[in-house]
């Protein structure tokens, strides 16, 4: 796992500072923090009477906010004190703006984090998109372009997937992760003829133009001849380490139809062109990238190493092509979504896929298949901390020629074998679904889609659910969850069954125009999350931070290594909030030692 800094941040409020770092999976329990406080160019002097042992947050109500200040921190374990932590400025404000490149006619997409240079800070990677488009429209997209900043703005390169790379949810999956475990992360991602990577470099034929070019035809700016890349970017310059053919190709264009969906078929490009990805731990040790093809009917992965400079195929699972009425498909045929998961489900110490609604185990053999079909999705965690391992929850589709299997439009399944333990709305088109712990009166997890009603862990109706169904974020002091959905952070109110709002994300100039989270996740500071948002100009990405204390002491989440991953596939296709592979929530136990090694030049105290 990726060495970080202690992530510390500080912001400035009208009672004085607060101050939110991380407790790093390998921190021992006894771990202890001496915080200082500089003021302009003096002396740091120590904030707290005392060492804070508890949890990694203090408000600082002594600093004088009307001057510079500036925060540092030297861990304690008993009567060792170990180096002092760089220096960070505390912020005016709320949020933090991280200028970017405006692109005419581009705006800010979705985007990853990662180190990328291995100095134990985060870097971030932005999809800037153009006219993107849904496979199930025709039309000429713009160029993916992908940049890499500095938390400051400082622009480190710039990746043009090109013209015959279409543009949309569906299509452009990047993976930003260390794959090698050199310290360094890297970009992996289709490619084709005339992209050009961080050093101008142009990968393929730079003259060549696949596009199909036919206004008013379902074919219209799509890509359904010429060849197809898969390239590993170098994370610190955007350079093409290595290009090779992608696995697989999209031939026949007709061969990707299935149960899933509406049952149906195409020869236009929407079905074949459905795009998935991943990072896994399929050794146990070190992580491989998983290229995906493929939702409503023939589903292929592609499992890749990086391993010192060199690009290896691992496994290729491949469902198999079939044709309506599908009688001879697959199990695993039609049972994709758009979005996925990973995690050791069968706990052997490695790590599967779960696509869906269906598991492919780390060798690259289907597991199980749950039956369900596609849906829009899905979110796999330990829900229930009262049984053992942890559940999938489903929300799928039921349309059109569909609708006859009766499917459940939402249940929840044990993850390590399929079983289903509770569902409702059979037959009934369920379009979202959430997971998050936000009542403290019932045990575990609560569950709900835009369909049926609020419902416990182990099945119990609840009535009333909350309008909010896309994103979670664990943001006050409690241990519950919160909502993110427009332009605020809300909180589920369980005694009138209403959404109190606690963050509204505003810009200078006073305008709220939402258009897409950026991402969402344990970004800075203690254990709780961050929500990067574009500004409603498109000139700045702006990041949020809580300043609400809290008294739980919970490690970094990003060293929980299901969480980590579900960071590095947030950004794919329908996003979704990732989960920890334990339960988060009241009436919590204390969270398992991660089973981690940090490489890289970070601030842990064991390196």
């Amino acid at each position: 796992m990726e060495n970080l800094s202690r992530g510390l941040v500080a912001v400035k409020q009208e009672d004085g500072v607060f101050v939110s770092w991380r407790l790093f999976g390998t921190d021992p329990d006894a771990l202890a923090f001496r915080l200082l406080r500089r003021t302009d160019q003096g002396e740091p002097v120590e904030v707290s009477d005392a060492l804070i042992a508890g949890a990694t947050n203090f408000v600082d109500t002594k600093g004088d906010v009307s001057r510079e200040l500036e925060y540092s921190l030297a861990p304690v374990l008993g009567d060792q004190e170990f180096p002092r932590t760089a220096g960070v400025r505390a912020w005016e404000k709320l949020p933090l703006r991280i200028p970017i490149q405006q692109i005419a006619d581009y705006q800010p997409g979705d985007s990853s984090i990662a180190d990328l240079d291995g100095d134990g800070e985060y870097e971030i990677v932005l999809h800037q998109v153009s006219r993107g488009r849904d496979n199930s429209f025709a039309g000429v997209t713009g160029t993916p372009v992908f940049d890499a900043y500095e938390m400051d703005g400082t622009h480190l390169w710039r990746i043009d997937l090109g013209i015959n790379i279409r543009d949309g949810e569906h299509y452009t999956q990047f993976m930003v992760y260390d794959l090698d475990g050199d310290g360094r992360a890297e970009m992996a991602c289709k490619t084709a003829d005339g992209t050009k990577d961080g050093t101008g470099k142009i990968i393929g034929d730079a003259d060549k133009d696949w596009r199909t070019m036919k206004p008013g035809d379902p074919t219209d700016g799509r890509i359904l001849d010429g060849p197809e890349y898969f390239t590993i970017f170098d994370g610190k310059t955007g350079a093409a380490l290595k290009t090779v053919d992608y696995i697989p190709n999209r031939y026949p264009i007709d061969g990707w139809g299935g149960i899933g969906g509406n049952g149906g078929n195409d020869s236009y490009g929407n079905r074949c062109d459905r795009f998935l990805a991943c990072v896994a731990y399929l050794d146990g040790e070190r992580p491989s990238v998983v290229m995906c093809r493929g939702v409503y009917g023939r589903i292929v992965m592609a499992a890749w190493d990086w391993r010192d400079g060199n690009l290896s195929s691992r496994w290729v699972f491949d469902s198999g092509s079939s044709y309506k009425p599908f009688d001879d498909a697959s199990p695993f045929s039609g049972m994709g979504g758009h979005s996925l998961s990973v995690a050791d489900v069968d706990s052997d110490g490695k790590d599967e896929i779960v696509y869906q609604a269906m598991v492919v185990d780390d060798d690259g053999k289907g597991l199980f298949s749950t039956g369900r079909r596609h849906g829009d999705s899905m979110h796999l965690g330990d829900f229930n901390p009262d049984r053992p391992g942890q559940e999938l929850f489903l929300i799928s589709e039921n349309e059109g020629y569909t609708v006859k299997f009766k499917t459940p439009g939402a249940g929840l399944h044990d993850a390590r074998t399929g079983e289903l333990l509770w569902s409702h709305s059979e037959g009934i088109d369920v379009g979202q679904g959430l997971v998050a712990d936000i009542d403290p009166r019932y045990r575990g997890a609560e569950m709900w889609g835009n369909v049926g009603g609020l419902r416990t862990s182990d099945g119990t109706d609840l009535g009333q659910r909350p309008r909010s169904v896309g994103f979670a974020v664990w943001w006050d002091g409690d241990l519950l969850r919160e909502f993110v959905s427009g332009s605020r952070i809300s909180k589920w109110n369980w005694k009138d069954h209403s959404e109190d709002v606690l963050q509204v994300f505003d810009s200078e100039s006073g305008r709220r125009r939402w258009r897409r989270l950026t991402l969402v996740g344990d970004i800075l500071g203690d254990w709780r999350e961050e929500v990067i948002v574009p500004s409603p100009e498109g000139d700045a990405l702006l990041l949020y931070t809580t300043t609400i204390p809290t008294e739980h002491r919970l490690p970094t989440l990003m060293h929980d290594p299901q969480y980590r991953l579900g960071m590095a596939w947030q950004n794919v296709v329908y996003n979704k909030p990732p989960h920890p592979s334990f339960y988060l929530g009241e009436g919590m136990s204390k969270p398992p030692k991660p089973k981690i090694r940090l490489i890289g030049q970070g601030e842990s105290i064991h390196p």
